[in-house]
């Protein structure tokens, strides 16, 4: 009765994944990132705000414009009435305006790399998600795999119990073992879950219970590299360097702009007045119009305070600490990501000198000596047990690997990984 529940949950569990997951390959699952990953489409609004800030720097100021109308007494001393009126122009000086237009371009360059670096990331994180989707998978494979030979076995020993062959508690074992396996894998599937879900909201779409299952050769991860060659490569092309070089020259734009807008601005004007005819009998006057033209100058007093320029001064400073810190975050970053590859290379290297092969060939041989009664079902579940770890052990170590390139390539701003 055990043996068939167990069988049936497989099925049901078997049957509903394989009707709910559909394959999608690497390069397909990237693309669909690019796409329509919701986080990197709010991101390129970064580059329109930009632009549109160009835009507003270009701008000149606006002009004034003013009338009004005047009495001078004229129902009491006949003095007559009039009109004026004028236009006023702010006349910026000093290159208030380049430095506007300089600072807006260069706020524009920042953006255009923060948007690629944004991008350098997502990529990088997109891949590492992909291959943990397919690591889920081969561990839940292993699982199952188990499960079917041990849910064999249980039901070989059943039969060989009720023949009088080997004793209850043996094929009890056997029945508690092929349990403990289906459990191991229904934890490991939940995980696999998970990991599809996560590639889903990476791609920017939601289909419900209805997941992709990654498939791919997780072989083409083998690669050579120079580290003084990488290193240079990130320091000529990472957009994040990138960036925070152009944050240098906005800090700088900055510091001209300040230095700008200190300087005093000209008002021009130019007005024409309308003046009604003075009938006073001491002094009449025809109508007359007259035009005036004017100019001001603001009494710059707050130019004794020097806090915009010391503020600005200190953004130059900081800058050029941050981009020096970038510059060594990045070494930092490559060198420690070649060594973690060259690391995870050798330890794949281990295991592809023949060590899954020996623990399988030790499997095979205690099954077949226990089927022939010639050793113990505890010795079968011990060589069951180290064929597990084994192979687990083996593909964490292909995905630290292939992890471990994915990360180098992101420090090192290369990439080439297709599989």
């Amino acid at each position: 009765m055990k043996k068939r529940g167990l069988l049936f949950l497989w099925l049901l569990y078997s049957g509903m994944t394989a009707a709910q997951e559909k394959q999608l390959d690497f390069a397909t699952y990237l693309s669909g990132v690019r796409q329509h990953n919701l986080g990197y489409a709010a991101e390129k609004f970064n580059m329109d705000v930009a632009a549109a800030n160009v835009l507003m720097a270009k701008v000149f100021p606006d002009p004034e414009i003013s009338a009004g109308v005047f009495d001078n007494g004229q129902r009491r001393m006949q003095q007559g009435y009039g009109f004026s009126s004028s236009i006023g122009y702010t006349l910026e000086l000093g290159g208030k305006r380049h430095a506007r237009i300089g600072l807006a371009k260069s706020e524009q360059e920042v953006a255009r790399y923060l948007l690629e670096d944004y991008f350098r990331n997502l990529r990088a994180d997109a891949t590492l998600a992909f291959l943990n989707a397919m690591q889920q998978q081969r561990l839940y494979d292993i699982k199952m795999e188990a499960y079917r030979y041990m849910l064999q076995l249980a039901q070989a020993d059943s039969i060989r119990f009720k023949a009088g062959l080997i004793p209850e508690a043996d094929a009890r074992q056997s029945r508690v073992e092929a349990g403990m396996l289906l459990n191991e894998a229904f934890g490991v599937a939940a995980e696999m879950k998970t990991s599809l879900v996560q590639l889903n909201e990476l791609a920017g779409a939601y289909h419900g219970d209805t997941l992709v299952s990654p498939v791919g050769d997780m072989d083409r991860f083998e690669r050579r590299f120079s580290l003084p060659e990488l290193v240079a490569r990130a320091q000529e092309e990472r957009a994040d360097l990138l960036a925070a070089l152009r944050q240098k020259d906005v800090s700088v734009k900055t510091l001209q702009l300040a230095k700008a807008a200190r300087m005093i601005d000209l008002g021009l004007t130019l007005g024409v007045n309308n003046a009604a005819v003075v009938t006073n009998v001491v002094a009449p006057t025809p109508s007359m119009n007259t035009v005036s033209a004017g100019i001001s100058l603001p009494l710059k007093f707050s130019n004794r305070n020097k806090g915009d320029l010391l503020a600005a001064n200190a953004g130059v400073r900081q800058q050029e600490t941050v981009y020096r810190q970038t510059l060594l975050q990045v070494q930092t970053e490559v060198t420690t990501a070649w060594f973690s590859y060259l690391g995870a290379g050798r330890q794949r290297e281990q295991f592809d000198s023949g060590l899954l092969e020996e623990a399988r060939k030790v499997l095979e041989g205690r099954r077949y000596s226990y089927q022939r009664g010639e050793t113990s079902l505890l010795e079968v579940l011990n060589a069951q047990r180290t064929y597990n770890d084994v192979q687990q052990q083996y593909y964490e170590t292909i995905y630290r690997h292939a992890s471990a390139l994915v990360e180098l390539e992101r420090a090192a701003a290369v990439w080439d990984i297709q599989f």
